[in-house]
């Protein structure tokens, strides 16, 4: 336990993320497309889900490891790409790879972020994933993976849901660009990446590919033959296109189009160790966390970021307690269960102290 940083409950990341970080930085961070209505909904979904605790179990014992991809972790969490994350913390894609090794969960690298591929697979032999945008034409993309497969990444990541760089007007009302957006990206590549692309880098490469950016039953079936091993269910942190479905209320209808020939993801709003039993317990297999991850890399750098996960689990671990269960395996959609949500911001419905001066 680092409790040096005097991290006790996970809202005490945001004051210092937001001292730290610049107000172009903080609006990245924490914006989302236009309206940000995505962006609430992903919170709200998580918040119309109420659990439906069991008694006398005999949960002495809780054990919160699951297995990703494969590898073993403490915990069934990815810490999501951050683009330009660099912005955020010097060492960009460093620190959160090293947070994950130290912790024992699996970190997926944005292409958009610092300083690079090969410099962050060379920072530590602990299992990583690598996240492309597509930003150049078929030679360039096989480059990048095959730069990824030689550097020892487990799998390949492809963003399918930038096919537009999304309007994310706290940025474009400050007149603010991340150092990954001020040289014009090639935005057209990704915009004419089709299935075809995905079936002929699935046909060369042996790694395991993820699609991230699935919303919708229908793609989630083309995906899976095409041989995809997992569907990241997301709409990018409600940064691209607005008025979408919260990404929890996405979830089940993938979940039952995968029909567990695949592994399932999940991001979007999750802040809080129930938030990840939810998401487990509808069926995911792992959960991606992104802001939270950037507010602790921006409070404190990567030993912050380990104090996070430390916290997720404890909640994670009284949570899955007090449902009565000891492991996730034993979690099945009926221990949640639709309500009404209470309204409020969306990081005030995870943080309700924060205003409060605790």
């Amino acid at each position: 336990m680092h409790e040096d940083l005097h991290y006790s409950v996970l809202h005490e990341f945001v004051t210092p993320a937001r001292r730290n970080l610049s107000q172009g930085a903080w609006d990245y961070l924490m914006g989302g497309a236009e309206t940000e209505t995505t962006q609430q909904r992903n919170r709200l979904a998580l918040d119309a889900l109420a659990f439906r605790p069991r008694v006398l179990r005999n949960v002495e014992g809780v054990d919160t490891s699951a297995t990703v991809l494969g590898q073993k972790l403490r915990l069934p969490v990815i810490l999501a790409p951050i683009g330009s994350l660099q912005d955020m913390v010097a060492s960009g894609g460093e620190a959160p790879s090293r947070a994950a090794a130290k912790f024992g969960v699996l970190h997926m690298l944005s292409s958009a972020c610092a300083p690079g591929l090969e410099a962050v697979a060379d920072c530590n032999r602990h299992p990583k994933i690598f996240q492309l945008y597509v930003r150049g034409d078929q030679a360039w993309v096989e480059d990048y993976i095959a730069r990824a497969v030689a550097s020892g990444y487990v799998a390949l990541c492809l963003t399918v849901d930038l096919d537009y760089y999304g309007r994310r007007e706290r940025d474009l009302a400050k007149r603010y660009q991340t150092t990954s957006r001020r040289t014009r990206p090639a935005d057209h590549f990704q915009a004419r990446f089709s299935w075809a692309d995905v079936a002929r880098l699935k046909s060369k490469f042996k790694l395991p590919f993820i699609l991230k950016g699935i919303a919708t039953a229908e793609d989630a079936r083309i995906a899976i033959e095409h041989g995809i091993e997992a569907v990241y269910v997301s709409n990018h942190g409600g940064r691209q296109l607005d008025h979408g479905k919260g990404a929890v209320d996405v979830l089940p209808e993938v979940l039952a189009a995968v029909a567990g020939r695949a592994e399932v993801y999940v991001d979007g709003g999750f802040l809080r160790g129930g938030d990840i039993v939810k998401a487990m317990a509808l069926g995911a297999t792992a959960v991606g966390i992104g802001r939270l991850q950037g507010l602790a890399l921006a409070a404190g750098g990567e030993a912050a970021l380990v104090r996070a996960l430390e916290l997720l689990q404890d909640e994670a671990t009284r949570c899955l307690g007090l449902l009565g269960v000891t492991s996730f395996a034993e979690l099945n959609p009926s221990f949640v269960a639709p309500v009404a949500p209470i309204v409020r911001p969306w990081l005030d419905s995870a943080f309700p102290l924060l205003k409060e001066g605790y």
